[in-house]
């Protein structure tokens, strides 16, 4: 009893039964909180094998000894004469705050473009740890070595070689927030000519498709399929950026048809841009 003559506070089995409900409860929570680290902590090992694989030059040892010169030369040549050029040109930008758009929404960009200005898009999102889709070939082995230099990332495979695997690692990176890329018409053409892999990775993702085109005043063309432009030093150089294509995750075969009109006929919209630019 209370000295006060007050009712008695002290109740043995109410404290037990209370301390009965708290135990659980307090179990619970630490559980809860070592759950969740334990996930944070999957998450983290995950995102660093990711990196590992995308980020790190990729074994050569099975090529022949002359297959190896060629790729590590290659690798340093590339690398050297991106630099050298791209460095001394005056850039400017049109469409900017389309990219601005996505990132303030929360989401990751799809950069997607032609074959023809790899060589100049290679500089201008150098340090961005894109990752691009490169081929399983000797070409895609040296062309992976020097856009690494650049702080790009690679995912092993092709249109025609190993394209749902490099498909699968894409979109495990858009996931962990990392962006990735499409040379559009690549790897063997026909120029100009959009494939399905960009909207296919958009709907499996829900990521945003952002088109681009590059343009340089004096440039070099090659004769190759893709027409390579290889832009002549201290020419000015623009970067048309177009709206960005979202396509939902339970798009339908004719949805998805019309994205890929879409991307086809944004991409076409850009060189027509850059075209009339160039003419003024």
């Amino acid at each position: 009893m209370r000295s006060d003559g007050g009712a008695a506070t002290d109740n043995p089995q109410a404290s037990n039964h209370t301390a009965r409900q708290a135990a659980p409860q307090g179990v619970a929570k630490t559980v809860s909180r070592r759950v969740k680290r334990a996930a944070l902590e999957d998450n983290k090992a995950r995102v660093q094998e990711l990196s590992r694989r995308v980020y790190s030059q990729t074994d050569i040892s099975s090529y022949s000894l002359r297959d190896r010169i060629i790729i590590r030369a290659a690798g340093i040549f590339f690398y050297l004469l991106i630099r050298v050029i791209c460095s001394s040109l005056r850039w400017e930008v049109h469409g900017g705050e389309h990219l601005d758009s996505i990132l303030a929404s929360g989401h990751r960009a799809i950069f997607t473009f032609w074959h023809t200005c790899i060589f100049s898009a290679t500089w201008f999102w150098r340090k961005r740890g894109i990752v691009v889709m490169s081929s399983q070939s000797r070409d895609g082995e040296y062309t992976g070595r020097f856009i690494r230099r650049f702080g790009y990332g690679t995912a092993r495979g092709s249109s025609t070689r190993g394209a749902g695997r490099a498909l699968t690692e894409m979109a495990e990176c858009l996931t962990s927030g990392i962006d990735a890329a499409f040379t559009i018409d690549g790897p063997r053409g026909p120029a100009y000519v959009a494939k399905p892999g960009a909207v296919t990775l958009a709907r499996h993702t829900g990521q945003a498709i952002l088109p681009f085109h590059i343009a340089a005043r004096r440039k070099v063309e090659l004769s190759s399929w893709d027409r390579l432009q290889i832009p002549l030093p201290f020419t000015r150089a623009a970067v048309f950026i177009a709206e960005p294509i979202y396509v939902s995750r339970e798009a339908g075969k004719d949805e998805v048809a019309q994205k890929q009109s879409a991307l086809q006929s944004s991409l076409d919209h850009l060189r027509s841009e850059a075209d009339s630019w160039l003419a003024r």
